[in-house]
């Protein structure tokens, strides 16, 4: 119940004013954090079935988000990366987010923001450990 309401603020970014949706800008996000990656790593972290990843890569690639460079050592592999341009949507993502969030939590106390953020905090080791163990 908690993360379906925590869901529903999530919705209402602005993601729109950007040009790109959620998902688009959640990858971008996730590229940016990780580095240079392969398809199907990346498929792997944002739960997505490759061929849908795929055909999002080649919208965003054609914006000139993400370069796709061909692994030297073992052409059969072919990496991600997030370019200039597409950090710069990244950033305003993250500072639209960042406002969203500091809107949301505009009358919590200190006690209580620093027990969100210890919360978040704890569920985010949990997830990663998950994650980690379901590779």
């Amino acid at each position: 119940m908690i993360l379906e309401r925590l869901l529903a603020r999530i919705q209402q970014f602005p993601s729109q004013k950007l040009g790109y949706n959620r998902q688009q800008l959640f990858i971008l996000c996730d590229l940016a954090a990780s580095g240079r990656s392969k398809l199907k790593e990346i498929a792997r972290r944002q739960c997505m079935p490759t061929p849908n990843l795929c055909i999002m890569f080649r919208k965003l690639e054609a914006e000139g988000l993400v370069a796709r460079s061909v692994d030297e050592n073992d052409r059969r592999n072919t990496w991600y990366s997030v370019t200039a341009r597409g950090q710069k949507i990244v950033t305003k993502f993250k500072d639209s987010v960042m406002d969203m969030i500091e809107h949301f939590c505009r009358n919590l106390s200190m006690v209580e923001e620093n027990k969100l953020t210890e919360y978040f905090e704890y569920m985010n080791k949990i997830l990663t450990r998950v994650e980690e163990q379901n590779a």
